[in-house]
């Protein structure tokens, strides 16, 4: 295949030309997961490590970095040190916090296809989030910018099978205290998916929220009223809230979007080296985390997260796709559903370039997360060196394997019809069903189409230059960003972003929070 057949090959939702059976019709908007949750502990363990975490709670407690969020804690009832900042947390308080979070809720995207329901059962995708550097096969490794930014948020756009917006990259050359200005304006411009916000101070969200609210025509009221965009927790493990994370789930509790409480537990660095004693530690810190979210707006959107894999013992550096990964996915499905709440995993990648071991390493991290029955899977596409590059190519070479999970949530077809007696009694014993007429009938539609895999023998792979899946992704994603964007607001609400933004820049902008 040369470099500009494989450019062609770019594909949204599984379709394909009007033939046999017609055109492949099949929506990843919103996706129901059909797998029953795989488990690794017995429902008494489950208990144990849940009541274990609520003693951790209880008895050794958190330390809680923000004053306003030890205030909350001891106005409810918590044990809280001055001195040390540290919070223990009465498992009554827990509970009666975790009761009020909602089971369901719906995050709204710029259109009512883009709306997502967040609950047991469902299932979203997001790429790859958080990484300082961006890397392709054109030009190299660099560190993230605005431009990779944009480009990533168009790659997004493109595929149905990532119903979410996420921080793909930090565009480095915008100075902190207006990076979250250009951020929102990037996604809202360039996608009507769900957007995503930083939590680093009360300023900078506050002016994020009034992006989205002012784009999309909404009241203070009805922009508080429904969900419309959503953050990142992240605790520092072992039992600390920082200042800026305390402030967002404070901050996204009280303006009615919701948080993300995510624990980052590596075994044997930051946590436990037990599968369980990890899970033990994350569970009480996003327990902490949903308690003073709760406390702070009863009733708020929040989701239970959950991130824990181990580190190469040798070195320190960290793991994934590995067994204990997988273990502590389904671990942690365990208590998402001990609690009843919608949940948030992750895949993962630690190999350095968009190889074998990163395929696998993904694949069986994703895997882990479905099979858990995770709400939402982050990092399912780009992601490398451990959350320190987004690659273009593994973007791609990812998308195959979310849609072809995509595909498994969708029904199988099972009429009369599909069972196919008429076909068995067309066809004689020695035959082929290429030409009967069942197979005429659906040909065209029957079978998903790769996006980037190749099922040419060697010699046509050879004659069309010997491209591997890497060198086949390049051009597919240069194919996309070559096209002009797939959204396209009005441009006056674009330009009223831009506005609001010089405006605010002009007066100094929002320095993050610490």
């Amino acid at each position: 295949m040369s470099l500009p057949e494989a450019r062609s090959r770019t594909r949204r939702k599984g379709s394909r030309p009007d033939a046999g059976g017609g055109v492949r019709q099949t929506s990843y908007h919103t996706l129901k997961n059909p797998f029953m949750p795989a488990t690794v502990f017995s429902e008494d363990r489950v208990e144990a490590i849940h009541d274990t975490a609520l003693r951790v709670l209880e008895e050794l407690g958190v330390k809680v970095l923000l004053p306003e969020a030890r205030k909350i804690f001891a106005a409810a009832g918590a044990l809280v040190d001055e001195d040390t900042q540290m919070v223990q947390i009465d498992r009554d308080i827990v509970e009666a916090a975790l009761a009020t979070a909602p089971r369901s809720f719906t995050i709204k995207g710029a259109a009512p296809h883009r709306d997502l329901t967040m609950e047991l059962g469902t299932l979203a995708f997001q790429s790859g989030a958080g990484a300082p550097n961006a890397t392709d096969l054109v030009r190299g490794r660099r560190p993230g910018s605005l431009t990779d930014v944009r480009e990533l948020t168009r790659l997004v756009q493109h595929f149905d099978v990532i119903q979410m917006l996420s921080p793909g990259v930090e565009p480095q050359d915008v100075p902190a205290h207006i990076r979250h200005y250009a951020f929102t304006e990037t996604q809202l411009s360039l996608s009507d998916k769900i957007p995503f916000v930083f939590s680093r101070g009360t300023r900078q969200a506050g002016d994020c929220f009034r992006m989205i609210r002012d784009f999309r025509g909404l009241s203070a009221e009805e922009f508080g009223s429904n969900a419309h965009c959503y953050t990142i927790i992240n605790t520092n493990s072992p039992r600390q809230i920082d200042i800026p994370m305390a402030q967002g789930l404070i901050d996204f509790a009280r303006a009615g979007q919701p948080a993300i409480v995510t624990p980052f537990c590596l075994m044997g660095a930051m946590a436990p080296v037990t599968v369980a004693g990890a899970l033990t530690l994350s569970h009480a810190e996003a327990m902490a985390g949903i308690t003073l979210n709760q406390l702070a707006n009863p009733g708020a959107p929040v989701m239970y997260g959950a991130f824990a894999s181990n580190v190469d013992m040798k070195s320190g550096a960290p793991a994934f796709g590995t067994p204990e990964q997988v273990k502590a996915s389904l671990g942690s499905g365990q208590l998402a559903r001990r609690l009843g709440l919608p949940w948030r995993n992750a895949a993962g990648c630690a190999a350095n370039i968009n190889d074998a071991q990163a395929a696998h390493e993904t694949q069986m991290s994703a895997w882990g997360a479905v099979l858990a029955g995770a709400t939402l899977v982050i990092h399912g596409a780009g992601w490398i060196e451990g959350g320190l590059s987004v690659s273009y190519e593994k973007f791609i070479t990812d998308m195959e394997m979310l849609q072809i999970i995509a595909e498994l949530c969708t029904p199988t077809p099972e009429t009369d019809d599909d069972i196919a007696f008429s076909a068995l009694t067309e066809v004689q014993p020695g035959g082929h069903f290429f030409g009967a007429t069942h197979t005429m009938e659906r040909y065209q539609s029957a079978f998903y189409e790769p996006l980037v895999a190749d099922w040419s023998n060697f010699g046509t792979w050879t004659e069309r230059g010997e491209l591997d899946a890497s060198q086949r992704a390049t051009g597919i994603w240069q194919k996309i960003l070559e096209a002009p964007p797939e959204f396209t607001p009005d441009p006056a609400l674009v330009e009223q972003l831009r506005a609001f933004a010089a405006k605010r820049t002009s007066e100094g902008g929002a320095p993050p929070e610490s």
